[in-house]
């Protein structure tokens, strides 16, 4: 591996090709203000960033972005512009390096990893062209294609939104939501605003909401999208909280949900009294009486 020592560069305008990085987040991370410190070698979380860097320079890259430290999380107007912008960052990349840290080349336990419960890394998977899979010692495991069925096992994700991203603005609301019902994420807001870029929506953060964000994104989305299958939510739970899910996990058995063909959609609208909306009616020929 080539010796570098990762500095933090600025690119307005053009910006030239780079990889990125995907991982998880633990102690020791090596943050903005801590990058061009001597003491940032000695850090946890320098390991992955210099490793990143090197394997970036064998491929002929000069350019990475780690968002570790490449965000300036001091400053909540650059926090909020990168999380709305994350999507793109990671769709631009020319190839993300996904980092199991808990992974070794020769163990059975790719699937059983961190990395596949975390809110933030679906979309890592997601938009990136081309994403290589490294274990804890930065040895190649493969690549989302050469992997891609046990990825499509482990995530219930369709394998045509892995294999060709430019597909997944055909999945609905309800399949993109079931995509994250088994991830977490540390602070319960991140739930909601890792899934901005995977369904087109910009919206400013507020932490201290908490499940209230997941809310608000689906309020958002009733003012951009007539599609209904925003609505086709189970509740686990036997409490119907409403016409909104709580949290992505009441759209767990959606991931096959698709959009009719005959499918025609009609206005709704979220007021002050609760959701106005008209739907078709499919009956059995035995209805005596409809009322709603």
């Amino acid at each position: 591996m080539p010796n570098i020592w990762p500095q933090i560069q600025t690119a307005f305008g053009y910006i030239p090709p780079y990889v990125i990085l995907s991982h998880t987040w633990g102690k020791g991370e090596v943050t903005f203000d801590d990058i061009d410190k001597p003491y940032a070698r000695e850090m946890a979380g320098y390991y992955k960033i210099e490793r990143c860097c090197q394997q970036a320079a064998l491929d002929g890259f000069e350019w990475v972005w780690v968002d570790t430290c490449c965000i300036d999380k001091r400053s909540s107007s650059e926090l909020q512009e990168a999380i709305n912008s994350m999507y793109h960052w990671y769709w631009y990349a020319e190839i993300c390096y996904a980092y199991l840290e808990d992974v070794s080349a020769d163990s059975q336990g790719l699937l059983k990893c961190r990395w596949f419960t975390r809110g933030w890394t679906l979309q890592e998977i997601l938009a990136p062209l081309v994403v290589e899979f490294f274990d804890r010692d930065w040895r190649r495991i493969g690549t989302k294609s050469s992997l891609i069925e046990a990825i499509t096992s482990r995530t219930r994700i369709d394998k045509r939104y892995l294999l060709d991203r430019e597909t997944i603005k055909d999945a609905c609301i309800a399949a993109k939501f079931s995509w994250a019902s088994q991830r977490e994420t540390t602070r319960p807001e991140d739930i909601a605003y890792c899934l901005l870029g995977l369904v087109d929506v910009n919206m400013p953060m507020l932490y201290g909401e908490g499940t209230k964000a997941f809310y608000r994104l689906q309020l958002e989305l009733l003012k951009k999208s007539n599609e209904h299958s925003i609505f086709a939510w189970e509740d686990p739970f036997h409490h119907l909280p409403g016409m909104l899910a709580p949290s992505p996990e009441y759209f767990s058995e959606a991931g096959q949900y698709t959009m009719s063909e005959a499918y025609s959609a009609s206005t709704h609208e979220m007021t002050n009294k609760g959701l106005r909306i008209t739907l078709g009616f499919i009956g059995n020929g035995k209805e005596k009486a409809i009322t709603g």
